[in-house]
């Protein structure tokens, strides 16, 4: 009777056979509550939970190869109509990527620096262009590589704790920051200035503002959704969006900076920049100047030049030359790197980097394909420093 109940099941292609046995082992797997991700199929949603709430919800490696595959198969499944992603803890969705491990890597020439890099940018388009409506619930600090898994997504709902920054000078943001108002984006990928609250939506970051006590609510609306198109997630964050009176009538933070900081941050080289903001001399352009001298020259004219060209850019195009940008900028010291602090390092010095590496980035953005890379022999280097937003300048005489 066994083995005639069983032949009378359909049979399975050995394919999707096999996509059913690992959904099903990738879901029991992660929703461990000690795991650093955990991953939930929840009515029609599936549900990313960031679960490193010591660490700020910092991802590494791990958390990305577990999540790629499984929107990856979300994104094929007709039973999940949405993608929701949330961090734990209360204080942060996402701090950023797991800095310590890629620099330790870098200094002894790991690959990590290489499969980080390329599997979290891989990650970023894949959220950029999934087919299914993505949910970033931004509540509490979204900094740097916590930006890239919510900013590229169809939704981002900020809350009174969201505090947004792209502390790491030049390596991310060059598809999104470059296509905000104005010059919004060159100010705060310049100078590191940090928004806080409704202040994200004011900024175009986020698309929505919901109070962060009624995030578990909306969370709840969303997954009870039947069946919902974007149009419908749309018109329920509207509808929590409408009904959020926290900072409603607070001016923007930089609304008053705003004519000058499209005008100021229009230039088209740091040089000219830094000019304008010495000719301006007002209380503002002297506060920007202090900020922008405590930085890396070289990281900064990175940073214009990656602006300036992600704004006419693809996502998948910017996210390579990013990749690509990362490469360059992880050398070990294995490769003979001789490491100059920018402040003490002679004018003649900081043009030989800078000729070097524009000299590397050009070869670069010619020579590589999306689906080939490799590892220069180590030209320039500085890792992220969210304390000082500086970095560290390191360069292989020839």
């Amino acid at each position: 009777m066994a083995v005639r109940a069983l032949r009378a099941l359909p049979r399975l292609k050995p394919f999707n056979r096999l996509q059913v046995i690992l959904q099903h082992l990738k879901m029991s797997k992660h929703t461990d509550s000690t795991a650093e991700v955990l991953l939930e199929k929840r009515g029609g949603a599936g549900v990313i939970t960031l679960n490193r709430p010591k660490a700020l919800n910092a991802f590494n490696l791990s958390m990305i190869r577990q999540i790629y595959p499984q929107i990856k198969m979300w994104e094929q499944d007709p039973e999940t109509f949405l993608i929701i992603i949330k961090g734990t803890g209360g204080k942060a969705f996402c701090a950023g990527g797991d800095i310590k491990a890629i620099t330790e890597a870098g200094k002894v020439g790991g690959r990590l620096t290489q499969d980080f890099f390329r599997e979290e940018y891989t990650l970023n388009n894949t959220i950029g262009t999934c087919k299914k409506p993505y949910v970033a619930l931004i509540d509490g600090i979204t900094m740097g590589g916590g930006v890239g898994l919510s900013v590229h997504g169809h939704f981002r709902v900020a809350t009174e704790k969201t505090l947004f920054a792209m502390p790491e000078t030049a390596i991310g943001g060059g598809y999104f920051l470059p296509r905000l108002s104005g010059k919004i984006g060159y100010y705060l990928a310049l100078t590191g200035f940090r928004l806080k609250g409704r202040d994200v939506l004011k900024a175009g970051i986020a698309t929505h503002f919901v109070e962060s006590e009624k995030l578990p609510a909306l969370e709840k609306d969303l997954i009870a959704l039947k069946s919902p198109s974007t149009e419908n997630i749309a018109d329920l964050l509207n509808s929590y969006h409408a009904k959020s009176e926290d900072d409603q009538e607070k001016e923007f933070v930089l609304d008053k900076h705003m004519e000058k900081i499209n005008s100021l941050f229009s230039a088209n080289s740091m040089e000219e920049i830094v000019k304008k903001l010495k000719q301006d001399g007002s209380p503002f352009a002297i506060k920007q100047l202090e900020t922008i001298n405590k930085m890396s020259p070289t990281s900064l004219k990175i940073t214009l030049r990656q602006l300036r060209e992600g704004a006419s850019m693809s996502l998948q195009d910017v996210l390579t030359m990013e990749y690509r940008m990362s490469q360059a900028c992880m050398v070990s010291k294995q490769m003979g790197c001789l490491s100059l602090q920018p402040q003490r390092s002679s004018k003649s010095d900081r043009d030989y980097i800078l000729y070097r590496l524009h000299k590397r980035l050009t070869i670069y953005r010619f020579s590589f394909s999306v689906s080939s890379f490799c590892v220069c022999k180590g030209v320039v280097s500085f890792s992220s420093s969210m304390s000082l937003y500086a970095t560290q300048v390191m360069v292989r005489r020839e």
